[in-house]
């Protein structure tokens, strides 16, 4: 009988020890790939300005970082706050209606940046908007 509890207490050791060193080596191969989302965000009546923020938005990324698109060293997505499955995001983003963000993930760790006021400044005019947010893009590409 001793020898039976020796045993099963040797079988959970070993169990709960495998276990362990499984889930330290899945953390290690899961590292978070870096990169940058741009994320707009806006609510479900748009102004002409917030639909230009998009438009140009999706331009810019698509005219000069589409290999990054392509390999998700970027990667864009819209986000309408109004809906349930979106509050979280918005609430990290501290997002109520239209607003763009980069979100720049190097190593694991997230630096959200507010582009805004960029935005709404400069949204009805695509040259201006895409060659400052592509400048914008570019140096956060160089800490990738």
């Amino acid at each position: 009988m001793k020898y039976l509890s020796i045993l099963a207490l040797s079988l959970i050791f070993i169990s709960c020890n495998g276990n362990t060193q499984t889930n330290k080596t899945k953390e290690k191969t899961q590292k978070v790939a870096n990169k940058i989302e741009v994320i707009d965000f806006y609510s479900t009546h748009r102004c002409m300005t917030c639909k230009a923020i998009e438009a140009n938005t999706k331009y810019t990324l698509d005219t000069y970082f589409s290999s990054e698109l392509k390999n998700k060293k970027i990667t864009f997505k819209t986000v309408n706050v109004d809906e349930e499955e979106n509050y979280k995001l918005a609430e990290k983003f501290e997002a109520t209606g239209t607003a763009l963000f980069l979100n720049v993930i190097v190593n694991g760790k997230e630096t959200q940046i507010d582009l805004t006021d960029f935005a709404f400044m400069k949204g009805n005019d695509q040259e201006v908007f895409s060659m400052e947010l592509k400048s914008k893009l570019e140096a956060e590409l160089k800490k990738v």
